[in-house]
């Protein structure tokens, strides 16, 4: 298809054009209608020192000139991190005619659109309703997709939350299980008779007795009793024997700092 854009007359009759725009204002929209860069969608893709180049404005100058249509106009939308802009009065001017060539021309201009919140920002202002319905397609099916993935996200969330409250009710519940020995010490019933089976009485009354004193001195907090005793026990050199209470006791600890939370 040739690449060429129309400009209709009564672009200069339209009100917002005569009453609002500044003749500078009115160059820079001819520009946006018309350039090289323009697609048949009205969104395309436009870096701003491009236009910059193009149009012999400085940076500074183009820049505010898309502020301006931006924020005071309200006439075009521009994407700052895909580079892409929408025309928001682009079908009242290009998009009068169509005709299959128009129609997948659209379609594949509209598939390659980025940032897919523009497609319905231009769909508002186009009058062949054939077109029209088209953009509406795209944006329907992105919003859908966004809408089911916001949801499923949400959902995710939701899930994670619950599970988390679930593992604190059950560590609250263990922890509520556990048996103050000593001042600090806290076990289980049956984490206690693991250590006593696996190290012996003595070993474990020592090893319990070292902890409750190391935390004491120290204030070191641990997030289970039972293992730190059964990893000093390790460092110590215990030689595991069910029901065998002898063994080398285990060293001071303070050597086993890195055990502490």
């Amino acid at each position: 298809m040739a690449k060429f854009r129309q400009v209709q007359t009564k672009f200069w009759d339209d009100p917002k054009v005569t009453e609002e725009l500044t003749p500078e204002d009115k160059l820079f929209f001819l520009y946006l209608l018309t350039n090289k860069h323009t697609t048949q969608t009205g969104i395309y893709e436009l870096m701003k020192k491009v236009a910059a180049f193009e149009i012999g404005y400085s940076p500074e100058s183009i820049k505010s000139l898309f502020d301006r249509f931006i924020n005071h106009h309200k006439l075009i939308k521009y994407n700052d991190l895909t580079k892409e802009i929408a025309i928001k009065n682009w079908g009242k001017y290009n998009l009068n005619r169509g005709g299959k060539p128009v129609e997948d021309c659209v379609k594949k201009e509209l598939s390659q659109v980025k940032d897919k919140t523009l497609i319905e920002y231009v769909s508002d202002s186009i009058e062949n309703q054939k077109l029209k319905s088209i953009y509406d397609t795209y944006s329907k099916a992105f919003n859908d997709t966004y809408h089911d993935t916001s949801e499923k996200i949400q959902q995710e969330e939701e899930k994670e939350k619950e599970e988390e409250k679930e593992e604190q009710k059950e560590e609250q519940k263990e922890e509520e299980k556990k048996n103050l020995y000593f001042d600090f010490v806290k076990l289980t019933e049956s984490e206690l008779n693991k250590l006593v089976d696996d190290l012996g009485k003595d070993i474990t009354r020592d090893l319990m007795i070292r902890l409750n004193d190391y935390i004491g001195s120290t204030g070191r907090r641990y997030k289970s009793h039972y293992f730190t005793i059964k990893s000093w026990s390790r460092k110590g050199g215990v030689k595991v024997d069910s029901g065998n209470s002898k063994g080398n006791k285990p060293s001071d600890g303070a050597e086993y700092d890195e055990l502490s939370l």
